[in-house]
């Protein structure tokens, strides 16, 4: 490979930038800096600075820190993919919460970051064969973190989960990129049916506060679903649905809602 190619190759801006603003931290605060330097600075790379995070998080009595950093270390060497999707996590997060100034942040602070990123290794478990395994993370994300990702969902890149707490997606819920959800949404079952059960999301849909999709629908690309709503039915792309039980009240207001973040429900011209 040309050197040109190779130093493009090893160029990471999100990772220069994160070491960047590690040690910036450490020299405002120096008492953070052994949690820092343990976090970020120790590190060669995006991907060991994830899988060091992944181990100390879920470390217990039951699994020790060391083979959950060996699980980590094997699930990012053998899919690049993994870090890409948390590159743009930690985009994501950055342009659409406005309590986010840095990207340091979501990695060493945001759970709704972390748990992500959890549920990524758990999924690669999962493609794997490599089951209990990935049940034992994801019951350990549920415990640390209040999420709980089963690790056969399919969730895309570029997702900001805001505040986190008791998010519940199931087995077979699939969610695209580019989506926004806040706390206590649900993407659920009906019943106790098998089989393909639980929600599609499209790209680009932002999901409010204590929103609950039950069922095996779709929500349609750069929708929104106002906070506290209950969606039994699908949804049109484009749209905004409101509700217990949810209805069409409107267009979705902007191109991009995940994007944007606007929750207010716009009266009719």
């Amino acid at each position: 490979m040309p050197e040109t190619k190779v130093r493009l190759a090893t160029l990471d801006p999100v990772w220069d930038r994160l070491c960047d603003e590690a040690r910036e931290a450490v020299r405002q605060e120096p008492r953070l800096g052994g949690l820092i330097h343990g976090g970020i600075l120790h590190h060669g790379s995006f991907q060991g600075a994830l899988a060091y995070r992944f181990a100390l998080k879920l470390a217990s009595g039951e699994m020790s820190e060391q083979i959950l950093r060996e699980v980590a270390d094997e699930a990012h060497a053998a899919d690049r993919e993994l870090a890409q999707a948390a590159r743009a996590d930690l985009v994501a997060v950055y342009e659409r919460d406005p309590a986010c100034h840095r990207f340091l942040e979501p990695l060493m602070f945001f759970k709704g970051f972390q748990a992500l990123q959890c549920y990524r290794v758990a999924h690669w478990l999962w493609q794997q064969g490599r089951v209990d395994l990935a049940y034992f993370v994801q019951m350990r994300v549920s415990e640390v973190f209040g999420v709980d990702i089963h690790p056969a969902a399919r969730v895309g890149r570029g997702i900001m989960i805001d505040h986190a707490h008791s998010i519940v997606i199931g087995e077979t819920a699939v969610v695209g990129d580019n989506v926004s959800m806040l706390h206590s949404v649900t993407l659920g079952g009906t019943g106790k049916s098998d089989g393909d059960r639980h929600p599609k999301i499209a790209d680009g849909v932002l999901l409010g506060a204590g929103a609950s999709v039950l069922g095996n629908i779709s929500v349609g690309h750069c929708s929104r679903v106002a906070a506290g709503s209950v969606v039994l039915a699908d949804v049109p792309p484009c749209t905004t649905v409101a509700g217990v039980p949810a209805r069409v009240v409107g267009e979705a207001g902007c191109a991009q809602p995940s994007a944007m973040m606007d929750q207010l429900l716009k009266p009719a011209v």
